[in-house]
């Protein structure tokens, strides 16, 4: 096993013991986390006893410390239904239902009101927006979706993008031919190989994900480098086997080397080719992936 592979299925091991780990590799750990009852915490006005439950995931996977934690449980119970559109949301009560200051709700509802899930105004308040305003190429925001009640919604969505982005960029990638960039892409088919047969899914995933991203990062369009974050997600919050990426197998692994293949000798056919064959869904899986869609 060369170094890098080595060093990636450490990191990812690590990862999934709650430890730090280092670079990109550390940027999805979903570990799980009990839910907590505060009491004698007052309920929120309305009724709505939704509103006092703690977010469903541990807090806080690219946040830090109680402001993360907060984004992470309004976002969720945002994206999940729990507070609907137009709900209002009193700082003043957030801070007393999650023990937080003012300080730490003011900046955690800045965050969401970026990613579009709420909004602030001068005489109304902060209030909670339609999911048509809600930007949901956000990577947190695919996160809370995809372990919403809009779960597999979420991951047909993923899997239609995927579909429209990724063959278009292996065929571009074909067409720089980097020593450097067709080393790594080697170096990740390597670490899938011996993560598969060490029966190590999150190495796995974190090597197909590198993969991924890096065909797009070297496609030679801005635009669709800009796209990578969300395969990335995608990669990470599939859940179930949909495309050939989420299942470790030999067939997964002979796309992946195909799609290197093609890119070594520029052949942008045979890399758009390989890749649409990887995307194909599997046959167990009821939706097709991507039927044209009528209006």
């Amino acid at each position: 096993m060369s170094t890098l592979a080595h060093t990636m299925m450490t990191a990812a091991r690590s990862a999934d013991s709650g430890l730090a780990s280092p670079g990109e590799l550390d940027r999805y750990p979903y570990a799980e986390a009990p839910a907590v009852d505060r009491v004698g915490v007052p309920a929120w006005d309305g009724g709505d006893h939704e509103l006092g439950r703690v977010g469903r995931r541990a807090a806080g996977s690219r946040g830090r410390g109680l402001h993360g934690q907060l984004v992470q449980q309004l976002g969720q119970m945002i994206v999940s239904g729990d507070l609907g559109a137009d709900r209002p949301l009193v700082p003043e009560e957030i801070g007393q239902r999650f023990e937080v200051s003012r300080t730490v709700v003011r900046e955690s509802l800045r965050v969401l009101e970026a990613k579009g899930l709420v909004s602030a105004r001068p005489n109304v308040g902060t209030r909670v927006r339609p999911v048509s305003d809600w930007n949901l190429l956000d990577p947190d925001i695919i996160e809370w979706r995809a372990f919403g009640p809009l779960r597999d919604d979420q991951r047909r969505e993923l899997s239609e993008l995927r579909w429209t982005i990724e063959p278009l960029a292996a065929r571009l990638a074909a067409g720089h031919g980097r020593e450097d960039v067709q080393q790594r892409l080697a170096d990740m088919i390597e670490i899938m190989g011996h993560a598969m047969a060490q029966g190590d899914a999150l190495t796995f995933s974190r090597a197909d994900s590198e993969f991924h991203s890096l065909l797009i990062q070297v496609a030679g369009n801005r635009m669709l480098e800009h796209l990578s974050g969300i395969v990335s997600a995608a990669l990470q919050v599939s859940g179930s086997p949909v495309t050939g990426c989420d299942r470790p197998n030999e067939a997964s692994l002979a796309h992946h080397g195909r799609i290197c293949d093609a890119l070594a000798t520029g052949d942008g056919a045979a890399a758009e080719a390989a890749m649409r064959q990887l995307l194909t869904v599997h046959p167990e899986v009821e939706r097709v992936v991507p039927a044209p869609r009528e209006h």
